[in-house]
């Protein structure tokens, strides 16, 4: 076979770059005197979550928005000790984190079962170590300005770890690279994946010689990830430049000894299963790559992120069996072909994650739900914290979707759930208290009346259906007299503006004066955009058409001010319903433009922009929206579901310049709102087990993993 090497640009590329490469040092990394040399290794508070260096020009206020499933994930990790037998009942396993937020991606440092891992404590996803019988983790070195770090390994003292802080130089290219740091010392963190190239899901080889990684090269994002188009690349710790790819499609790599490397990739059959590579002991020094591997898990099930024994006959195996509801961890025999269950035995109803082994192949850990009956965060808060890259500009994740403020910013309506168990709740916007308006029906995309308080519009029917299914739009009042009462469902009056006839009619936006609503709705045949008297609704002649064509028109947001209203659409190419791009008009059906965010008009990258959720900024100077241009942070397989994990939100001015990132993980994020209203205290925000609701756990698995193939 040939060899493949680095192209010789690439090859350029690298020699260039070692030379520019500048490490951070966190000593004197600018932004040190705004976070504080002692906030920056231990857990940071509230003070600390807009990190960066403010901006007179930067935009303000407070964006509440959502992650798809991530409030009901209460992650912690745990170990089994696999020489302890039968692995049966809760004193089998050990939990390694102390219930505090959502803890993951773990990786033994010792055999006294130290970890490090990923919390998300501090507002994002940073590292911390831990012991048993430690009582609070240790935050260990990472990059200050990042919001995104993953899978982090200590191999001789040396910690490596993926981040997302460094914006490539194109769109639709993931932020994600490989770091590494030392422990000791002046602690420089260093990149070692090249310039423009993405990385995901580092290993490091039994003896710290050799790195593995699933790398995505330095290719634009092509959409994909159901399976990442990642190859397996192996490189020398002393010299990352040195980059080999040992196997094209492959992601999760792990090594047994310095020789062979498992990893995951989805068969041709459609059973995701392991497979294994073998060379030398020096990879580098074999030519026979990059090389078939050979598939060590059978199919008729599903293994993911494998994480091999050193003793080379075992590797451990989260797996979706047919027939079963739940991911386990398993280990899998490789010389007699068999599976032994580990978690099943333990927590059959519980998804298991991530599998990870000790040194000595004696304990085995993953993370899981925590349970219900265990100390720690047993309640999910209606809002919570969010590390923000602008200072100005605070963050809040909720407990629901589709938020909105009412006109004195004292209450956010929201839809805890987009089934029939959803319906529409009140929440106070320090999250200490929540009620019912709506219950048993399916509702979506609230719109609080700017003038007028107890009065909430939204969209009552099923979500993402056809133009002839009946969703109607619904004036919702009650009386603020109930809010001080001991009640939790307040009775309300639901007033429908929509004929039932006319199919389906969804995503309200109330004007600034209060008198009108712009909406979607599919009665054309074609989903396009009207406006509707927000009072009587259309039934005496109150509806007039603002946008008509033969393509998708979707939630529109009325400015601040009342000139403009934003919206999504793909009217640039009705053909894909895939792509779609931010469009402002006026009221009066004037003035219809396109602005662009992924690049220039007439650029290729702008037709590819996928753009939801937008949303004005409280002086309309801004645009809060959902958009696909930052690729994928993580490898989506290892995540429980999310329909869009390339989905984060972005913030740019009206005239699309100042694109900025506002989120970066390996979740859906989306449908935003800007605080409109008066000052809100973050710092009053009622968080811990004093509010929220009761932390269950549930979640579902990724959708499009099918396990009912024959």
């Amino acid at each position: 076979m040939k060899m493949i090497r680095p192209a010789t640009n690439l090859r350029h590329l690298l020699r260039k770059q070692v030379n520019n490469r500048r490490p951070v040092h966190l000593s004197s990394h600018p932004l040190t005197s705004l976070i504080g040399s002692r906030r920056l290794f231990k857990a940071v508070n509230l003070d600390t979550l807009t990190p960066t260096m403010p901006s007179s020009m930067d935009p303000k206020g407070i964006v509440v928005f959502t992650s798809v499933g991530r409030s009901q994930y209460g992650f912690d990790i745990f170990t089994v000790n696999l020489n302890q037998t039968p692995i049966t009942g809760s004193t089998s396993e050990h939990r390694l984190t102390d219930g505090i937020s959502i803890n993951y991606n773990a990786q033994f440092v010792n055999e006294d079962q130290s970890i490090v891992f990923i919390s998300e404590r501090s507002g994002c996803p940073r590292i911390y170590l831990t012991r048993r019988g430690l009582s609070k983790p240790e935050q260990l070195p990472s990059v200050p300005d990042s919001l995104f770090h993953d899978r982090p390994i200590i191999k001789s003292h040396h910690l490596y770890f993926i981040s997302a802080h460094e914006q490539p130089e194109k769109t639709f290219q993931s932020w994600s690279a490989l770091y590494s740091t030392e422990l000791h010392g002046k602690r420089k963190i260093i990149r070692l994946s090249p310039y423009g190239v993405v990385d995901y899901s580092p290993a490091i080889s039994k003896s710290a010689t050799f790195v593995a990684i699933a790398s995505y090269g330095s290719r634009p994002w092509e959409g994909d990830f159901h399976e990442l188009k990642t190859d397996i690349v192996v490189f020398p710790t002393s010299d990352p430049n040195n980059r080999l790819v040992v196997c094209e499609r492959g992601g999760w790599p792990t090594w047994s000894g310095d020789s062979t490397i498992f990893f995951h990739r989805q068969a041709d059959d459609g059973w995701w299963s392991i497979f294994r590579v073998q060379f030398p002991e020096n990879p580098l020094e074999f030519s026979e790559f990059p090389v078939l591997p050979l598939r060590i898990t059978p199919p008729g099930l599903h293994c993911f992120t494998p994480a091999a024994f050193n003793d080379g006959k075992r590797i451990a195996v989260a797996t979706r069996r047919r027939g079963k509801c739940y991911r386990h961890i398993e280990i899998f025999d490789l010389e007699r072909k068999v599976f032994h269950p580990v978690t099943e035995l333990l927590n059959p109803a519980f998804h298991h994650y991530n599998p990870f082994v000790s040194s000595d192949s004696e304990y085995l850990g993953y993370h899981r739900f925590r349970g219900k009956s265990i100390e720690g965060e047993s309640r999910v808060p209606h809002l919570e914290p969010v590390a923000s890259p602008i200072k100005d500009l605070g963050m809040l994740r909720i407990n629901g979707s589709f938020p909105s403020f009412s006109p004195d910013g004292s209450l956010l309506a929201l839809n805890p759930a987009l089934d029939e168990n959803g319906g529409i709740k009140v929440v106070k916007s320090d999250g200490s208290e929540r009620w019912s308006l709506i219950k048993g029906r399916v509702a979506f995309c609230n719109s609080w009346s700017p003038t007028e308080k107890y009065v909430i519009y939204s969209s009552l029917g099923p979500i993402f259906e056809s133009t002839k299914t009946t969703v109607q739009i619904a004036r919702v009042t009650f009386e603020p007299s109930y809010l001080n009462s001991d009640l939790q469902e307040i009775p309300c009056d639901v007033k429908i503006l929509t004929r039932e006839d006319t199919g389906n009619n969804a995503f309200p936006s109330c004007s600034p004066d209060g008198k009108s609503l712009v909406f979607r709705s599919g009665r054309s045949g074609h989903k396009n955009l009207y406006i509707l008297d927000a009072v009587n609704g259309e039934f005496n002649d109150g509806i007039r058409k603002l946008t008509a064509g033969p393509w998708i028109d979707t939630m529109p947001s009325w400015s601040p001010n009342g000139d403009l209203i934003a919206f999504s659409s793909n009217m640039h190419n009705p053909n894909n319903v895939d792509a779609f791009s931010i469009y402002v008009i006026k009221p009066d059906g004037s003035d219809l433009r396109r602005i662009y965010s992924a690049g220039p008009k007439g650029s290729s990258d702008v037709d590819m922009e996928r753009i939801n959720h937008v949303c004005f900024s409280p002086n309309g100077e801004w645009l809060v929206f959902a958009a696909n241009i930052g690729g994928v942070t993580a490898e989506p397989v290892s995540f429980p579901n999310q329909f869009q994990p390339y989905g984060d939100l972005y913030v740019m001015r009206l005239d699309g310049s100042g694109l900025r990132r506002l989120t970066c993980d390996g979740y859906e994020n989306g449908t935003p709102t800007w605080h409109f209203g008066g000052e809100l205290d973050m710092r009053r925000l009622c968080l811990g087990n004093d509010a929220g609701v009761e932390l269950t756990g549930e979640f579902d698995e990724p959708l499009w993993i099918a396990s009912d193939f024959n």
